[in-house]
């Protein structure tokens, strides 16, 4: 539940910082056709929209920093054996938002979503399967059934028409959660190269 709610203040934190202010101060040189002559003085005027935009960007990089920092923190204390947050939601010792159950996987709605959907679909045995780039060819089964269960959830999603399937494997790659997972993302336009 900490780890839960901690996620939720950052949510709400990263929420707030894309609020931009409406005004900046500039020093005017060369001045601009549409300001006063006001020679070298610090004066007030409404941003740009793409000072706006570079704003977001630095604050997407610290975001980026923030996910590259935490996923190195988590493969440094990785055991494999301990239970992860999954193995709790699995149990229903953390409370989730269920899209999608069968006797194989689970899928739920993600607590920091980047799109308008954003499903988390998990394996409910971990079976060794921390990253995809630990598989062998024994979990050719729930591989198969975890890419058929974000089939079905974008179905009930109603994104079906266009939506993203990522993987994260390893630190450089940002997981932070070594139980195998998928994200499925939809219900906006996707961007490539994705990141």
């Amino acid at each position: 539940m900490a780890a839960a709610i901690g996620s939720s203040s950052f949510t709400l934190l990263r929420n707030c910082a894309l609020v931009v202010r409406p005004f900046s101060t500039a020093k005017l040189f060369p001045r601009p056709a549409s300001a006063f002559s006001f020679r070298s003085k610090r004066v007030r005027f409404p941003v740009p929209s793409s000072h706006s935009r570079s704003r977001r960007l630095r604050f997407a990089t610290n975001a980026v920093n923030d996910e590259e920092a935490a996923a190195k923190a988590a493969a440094a204390t990785l055991d494999e054996g301990a239970p992860t947050i999954f193995d709790k939601i699995i149990a229903k010792e953390i409370p989730s938002s269920i899209v999608y159950e069968d006797q194989k996987v689970l899928a739920f709605r993600d607590i920091s979503p980047q799109a308008p959907v954003h499903v988390v679909i998990i394996p409910k045995i971990r079976d060794g399967l921390t990253e995809l780039g630990k598989a062998e060819a024994r979990h050719g089964e729930i591989l198969g059934q975890l890419l058929y269960a974000a089939k079905i959830v974008a179905e009930k999603e109603g994104v079906v028409d266009g939506f993203r399937v990522v993987i994260n494997s390893g630190p450089t790659a940002c997981q932070s959660v070594y139980h195998l997972h998928l994200h499925v993302l939809g219900g906006r336009q996707m961007k490539w190269p994705p990141g």
